[in-house]
């Protein structure tokens, strides 16, 4: 009898709420700690962000304003819903991670001239233009940014909020991963002006993999100079609309979708300055993408406009869903590529996988 209310016991610790969130919790602390593992942030010596240091959870934004900004390695827990109106700047060697249903809203995050930072599992939204990009990285290097869930509001005017996430001047060694952009105007560029060619050229590596943007207007990505590699990536219902207006545009415009959409100050005649752009290539990037898919989104879903000079992009599976790449071919390929193969999922696989894994998912 001893023996059995020993084993009734353990078998009752073993399921009993506190153990199961004293083992969600270390999870969490191991996911937090983990190194970047895939694509161009593995390279320079890789992305370890904060694992070196001690660990800190912050729930409110002096809290997260003075840990981010501190010297030296630390991991930062982001616990909780947090509101407000600031722009974070990250030091080196730091990582933040959200918590599970954890959110940030009004707030950004900017790395500027810093050197291995991780960005884990956070959900942002709302970043008011002021404030800066969800996140902006500017002039950095390691930089790993996986599993996030970054948004806007599209009911706001497109410039009330900037980028979701911005790579600019010079900026090297960075993946973007498992992140779920959507209902945002202006999504992801890379490269910030045709006239930084002397910052950018040779800089500007970076990887997309296994991203979901649904439901963006453009730059998904928008790619100046840059070397860029994508993967198993999959674009839904990108959006088109004029000021102050939300609208979903059929492919080719039709006049059913044109009458429901009240666009302000564009004429139906120019509907073509309004499509959305998704790859958007520019100043002689070069990009590969990879094992991707296009659905519901608009008839250029990999071109060049708007630049002096054209970008370059070589396709390998990637199902355009009635779309059209109309930018020559590139020279970049998976062979060049200086980190080990990312697993291919496949173009007939992407809409039924990535949407279930970008996002805040760990």
């Amino acid at each position: 009898m001893k023996l059995v209310a020993v084993a009734l016991l353990a078998a009752f610790a073993i399921a009993s709420p506190h153990n199961a969130s004293g083992s969600r919790s270390e999870i969490m602390r191991r996911q937090a700690g983990e190194a970047c593992s895939i694509g161009y942030c593995t390279q320079n010596g890789g992305t370890t962000g904060g694992a070196a240091g001690e660990t800190v959870t912050v729930t409110d934004v002096d809290s997260l304003l003075d840990a981010a900004g501190r010297v030296g390695p630390l991991t930062i827990i982001v616990s909780g819903s947090v509101s407000g109106s600031a722009k974070v700047h990250v030091a080196s060697n730091k990582t933040i991670y959200g918590e599970p249903g954890s959110s940030l809203t009004g707030v950004g995050f900017y790395i500027r001239r810093e050197t291995n930072v991780i960005i884990r599992n956070m959900k942002i939204s709302k970043v008011e233009a002021k404030n800066g990009d969800a996140i902006g990285i500017d002039g950095s290097s390691n930089i790993w940014i996986d599993h996030c869930d970054l948004s806007g509001d599209l009911s706001r005017g497109k410039d009330d909020y900037d980028g979701l996430v911005d790579i600019s001047h010079g900026a090297q060694w960075i993946t973007v991963s498992n992140t779920y952009f959507h209902d945002h105007w202006k999504a992801s560029l890379i490269g910030h002006s045709d006239n930084n060619a002397q910052e950018d050229k040779g800089s500007l590596h970076v990887t997309y993999a296994g991203n979901h943007f649904h439901m963006t207007y453009s730059r998904a990505p928008l790619i100046r100079f840059g070397t860029v590699h994508i993967i198993n990536t999959f674009w839904d219902s990108l959006i088109s609309s004029g000021v102050n207006c939300r609208c979903v545009i059929s492919n080719p415009p039709s006049p059913h979708s044109l009458k429901k959409c009240f666009v302000a100050n564009v004429c139906a005649e120019s509907i073509e300055r309004v499509i959305v752009d998704s790859d958007f290539c520019r100043m002689g990037a070069q990009v590969l993408i990879q094992s991707s898919a296009f659905r519901n989104s608009s008839q250029n879903a990999v071109f060049f406009a708007d630049s002096k000079e054209t970008g370059y992009a070589v396709l390998d599976d990637v199902d355009l869903g009635g779309s059209r790449n109309s930018v020559p071919a590139g020279t970049l390929t998976s062979s060049a590529l200086p980190y080990p193969p990312i697993e291919a999922l496949g173009s007939a696989a992407v809409a039924n996988t990535i949407p279930g894994t970008a996002g805040q998912k760990l």
